[in-house]
């Protein structure tokens, strides 16, 4: 901003030392850069999710009970804002309160507001616990956007979204929720992997779909187990980017959604964070308005 401030500071400077005009025209001639600053920040502008102390502007839900193998012991589930067990909770780490998510149960925490034209960021950690069928898999989670309509609408935990994947060394894949549905170029590798890749083919992904509902992403930028990551989610329109630590694992397009046997669209909904058998720490939760994606991360 300062480099665009330097040509009204310079011709303001040849105006009071020439005496061509009279002290008040500076203000006329600083005016654009002004108001050029004040629509820079308003662009800029963002929401604190998480408010560092309690888990307000959240729900929870918690499905039915599983046993060690992941079948249903009950058709009953906890239900929306009951953790008897603290599955999600507040708690201090690295000095500073964050979300610790145990994944002793399935479910997830969800914003109570809907979003749509956003950049989402997040931090996570892995902690050291692992529950029933996870015990001796990778560490698991997941971010869910656009998630709209019933609670337990996948495996009984989760509402229908786009997933971003957060697993351990697959943070960055695609998985479609419940309905969730994504156009994404990829290579396919066997009849059930497809790798993300820009100039290959595009396929629908989805629960219905030929090809399944799950696409990997490209290369791998997670840090070491129990180090912090940041995760960038970019959704404009129906476009969507998947980002860790800073590199783009995928491009998603045409966001959608089936629906009664339908394909309606899915560009607005709710964030929801899932607890699926390890333990994970959340912080720096954030979100704000955008006019595009950058064609950088489009590339």
């Amino acid at each position: 901003m300062f480099i665009l401030f330097l040509p009204y500071l310079f011709f303001d400077v040849f105006i009071f030392n020439n005496h061509f005009m009279k002290p008040y025209a500076c203000f006329i001639f600083l005016l654009p850069y002004l108001f050029n600053s004040i629509n820079v920040f308003a662009q800029n502008h963002f929401t604190q999710l998480f408010n560092g102390k309690n888990l307000d502007g959240w729900d929870t839900y918690i499905g039915p009970p599983l046993d060690d193998s992941g079948k249903k012991i009950s058709d009953v589930p906890v239900g929306l804002n009951k953790d008897p067990n603290h599955v999600f909770a507040v708690v201090e780490e690295d000095g500073e309160k964050v979300i610790r998510i145990s994944g002793e149960k399935w479910g997830g925490i969800s914003t109570k507001n809907e979003y749509a034209n956003f950049h989402f960021q997040l931090m996570f950690k892995w902690g050291k616990l692992k529950w029933g069928q996870k015990k001796n898999k990778k560490r698991d989670s997941g971010l869910l956007y656009y998630a709209v309509g019933e609670h337990g609408a996948d495996y009984g935990a989760w509402m229908r979204s786009q997933e971003f994947q957060i697993e351990e060394g697959n943070s960055g894949d695609y998985w479609g929720v419940a309905g969730g549905m994504q156009d994404i170029p990829a290579i396919k590798k066997s009849d059930s992997e497809y790798v993300y890749d820009p100039a290959g083919q595009l396929y629908t992904f989805s629960a219905t779909s030929n090809v399944g509902r799950h696409c990997k992403k490209r290369g791998d930028a997670e840090n070491a187990s129990g180090e912090w990551n940041t995760i960038d989610l970019y959704c404009y329109g129906d476009t969507s980017v998947h980002v860790v630590n800073g590199k783009v694992m995928m491009v998603l397009y045409h966001s959608s959604q089936m629906d009664n046997g339908k394909v309606l669209p899915l560009i607005k909904g709710k964030f929801q964070i899932q607890s699926e058998g390890a333990e994970v720490f959340y912080k720096h939760i954030i979100v704000e308005p955008i006019n595009g994606i950058s064609a950088e991360l489009l590339k």
